[in-house]
């Protein structure tokens, strides 16, 4: 029988809480809460949750600063960050601080459950490829580490890493924006969902000698993206 899988949702809005915790046991997941930074941080070192749902506004601190503390306990961890704010720069700013996705508030708490479900199908999915190689650097897809051609070495978020999977598994064909986002992220196409650009633009910083001028992780326009080794 598979293991339940346990979800820490920190949020300091206990009617937000009430209803992400009621909507995910339904949906079968074990939830554990904290209404702050510091309680979000002790939480996960005593539970270990397979995912976070991590409010951007905490009282005590915010929630890029709790995202990074996280990430010195779990480098692997899928983070979602839960925010009122819309603007690309708070967004870009969450991923970069750690976080492996957004959702942006007020929403679907169905939207939210498809978005888990679709992380743990590809949490659960066997690959026989371990390391990718694009150009000058290689990603270990089981351990998450990014290592470049002089041996430095950084560590790749969950929905990177995956993204780099999707891509590499149909390497030099390419993928419709469509597909990425169901298989990734479980979400239906919509023209608004910049979702897979931020993340593209992250991977490209780490894999392209000049990000602006890609010649590896490419926009095939109107369409989707695809891997040129």
């Amino acid at each position: 029988m598979e293991r339940q899988k346990t979800i820490l949702v920190v949020d300091d809005e206990p009617h937000i809480v009430l209803g992400l915790k009621d909507a995910l046991e339904f949906e079968g997941f074990r939830v554990v809460t904290a209404a702050t930074g510091g309680e979000a941080v002790e939480v996960h070192r005593r539970e270990r949750p397979d995912a976070v749902l991590l409010d951007l506004m905490l009282p005590d601190q915010n929630g890029y600063q709790v995202c990074q503390q996280i990430r010195l306990l779990d480098t692997a961890v899928p983070v979602i960050m839960l925010t009122a704010k819309s603007q690309e720069s708070d967004k870009i700013r969450g991923l970069d601080s750690g976080a492996d996705d957004y959702v942006t508030k007020p929403f679907s708490v169905g939207e939210l459950a498809a978005r888990i479900r679709a992380l743990f199908r590809r949490t659960g999915r066997p690959s026989d490829v371990t390391v990718v190689t694009i150009g000058d650097v290689s990603i270990n897809l089981a351990t998450h580490v990014l290592s470049t051609a002089k041996g430095a070495q950084e560590t790749l978020s969950f929905y990177e890493v995956e993204l780099i999977r999707l891509l590499h598994e149909r390497k030099g064909q390419p993928v419709a924006r469509e597909e990425i986002l169901k298989r990734i992220w479980g979400l239906d196409s919509n023209p608004a969902n910049r979702t897979i650009d931020n993340f593209v633009v992250k991977l490209r910083k780490k894999v392209e000698k000049k990000p602006n001028q890609p010649v590896h992780i490419l926009t095939v326009y109107g369409y989707g993206y695809k891997l040129v080794p």
